[in-house]
């Protein structure tokens, strides 16, 4: 599901795993290697994530074929294990991200400052596209 509100652009996904597994993968280096791209000819080689209020992190994202990558780095603002992540982007956008549990099940809701560069559907597509590709991650590791 995406929303856009002002600047703000909003997904979500829901995950068949409890809450301290989707929490698990999304705060581990090495999960977050497992996940953070939006489609199977991309790649996360590098995920360093400092997992504190204070903390910072940098995730690498690039293309498999090497013709295009970019880190994704930010400091985090506010953790609640395992309900809620607040971080700011190093471009100073504003990030939060909601872990509700209901039994078995967790969804996942990410709100983003959306930016200038790129059309608003662009930037919902490729962050619920990473998400999906989470969802993916999570159910299909033990």
């Amino acid at each position: 599901m995406n929303t856009h509100t002002d600047n703000q652009i909003t997904v979500k996904v829901s995950i068949n795993a409890p809450v301290e597994k989707v929490w698990k993968c999304f705060t581990t280096d090495e999960d977050i290697m497992g996940w953070n791209f939006a489609s199977d000819t991309w790649h996360c080689p590098r995920a360093v994530n400092d997992f504190r209020t204070g903390g910072s992190f940098s995730w690498r994202m690039e293309a498999k074929d090497g013709s295009f990558g970019f880190d994704f780095v930010g400091v985090y603002e506010y953790i609640n294990p395992p309900a809620e992540i607040r971080h700011t982007l190093a471009d100073g956008r504003k990030v939060r991200l909601c872990f509700e549990s209901t039994g078995s099940t967790t969804t996942v809701t990410e709100t983003f400052e959306a930016e200038n560069q790129n059309s608003l559907e662009l930037q919902k597509n490729g962050w619920q596209a990473i998400l999906d590709n989470f969802r993916k991650y999570v159910e299909a590791n033990p």
